[in-house]
């Protein structure tokens, strides 16, 4: 069975718990960013959200840099390669929303470009690779009625378990996931911090993303549910929202859980 497909992810939304959570989820990212969009959102305010997200992408990706020394212009080299693609990735939205082959090929090869060879950059590994791309594509580019967000769940889902390019594919889905929020209008300005929701519930993420593999109904259907929340976690882990630092004094904070 092919998960992600043009004429069958509308069945997605029929399944226990699943169209509520998505529009529960949705209606919260639309009060706040209403409610925010009452004051003028300035620009680094976009460039805080990608940082925090290039940071949790990193993590997830096995980077042990810290957000500071990220922000620094420091960090391992995934870490850098994580905050290559997140200065580039809005950049993409119309490639995305015309051409989201051309979209995976660029994010794959900024964010692979000082790790592999030229040859391999943006391409796929394997003819099966190319093929579940395109399943990808197609869905992106199709009128289904399912929510915005459930598409982008499950374009994260498809590339991250496919791992379709040699390197860098958990980065690349995390990349596509953001930009097919913005694309369909969700969130604009990339004011979401989703990679930290997915950080804060790593747990949650990984095991789930084993689920989707599967292919199985059940392993779809856990994973659109884990998404669903980890979406609202990124809506609360966005700067927009205040976040109380702790004092000098204080424990570490856990940057799974709050961004530093």
């Amino acid at each position: 069975m092919s998960v992600v497909s043009t004429d069958r992810i509308a069945w997605l939304v029929a399944l226990d718990g699943v169209g509520s959570a998505y529009a529960a989820t949705r209606d919260g990212i639309d009060a706040m960013l209403r409610d925010r969009g009452l004051r003028k959102t300035e620009p680094q305010t976009t460039a805080e959200a990608l940082a925090i997200g290039a940071h949790a992408s990193a993590v997830l990706e096995g980077s042990r840099s810290t957000i500071a020394e990220i922000a620094d212009g420091g960090g391992d080299e995934i870490a850098q390669d994580s905050l290559r693609l997140s200065a580039s990735v809005l950049s993409l939205v119309p490639l995305m929303k015309q051409s989201p082959l051309q979209a995976f090929a660029r994010l794959h090869a900024v964010a692979a470009g000082t790790a592999l060879p030229a040859e391999q950059l943006g391409r796929p590994r394997d003819a099966a690779s190319a093929a579940r791309l395109r399943t990808v594509s197609e869905l992106i580019l199709s009128d289904t009625a399912a929510p915005a967000l459930l598409v982008a769940a499950m374009v994260h889902a498809d590339i991250a378990t496919a791992k379709p390019f040699a390197s860098h594919n958990g980065i690349v889905a995390r990349a596509a996931e953001r930009l097919v929020i913005v694309s369909r209008g969700v969130d604009p300005k990339s004011l979401m911090v989703t990679e930290a929701g997915h950080l804060a519930l790593r747990e949650q993420y990984e095991s789930n993303l084993r689920a989707y593999a599967s292919a199985t109904q059940r392993g779809v259907h856990a994973w659109a549910l884990y998404a669903a929340e980890a979406y609202a976690k990124g809506m609360e882990l966005s700067p927009l929202r205040p976040v109380k630092r702790p004092r000098r004094d204080a424990e570490p904070v856990d940057l799974g859980d709050l961004p530093a």
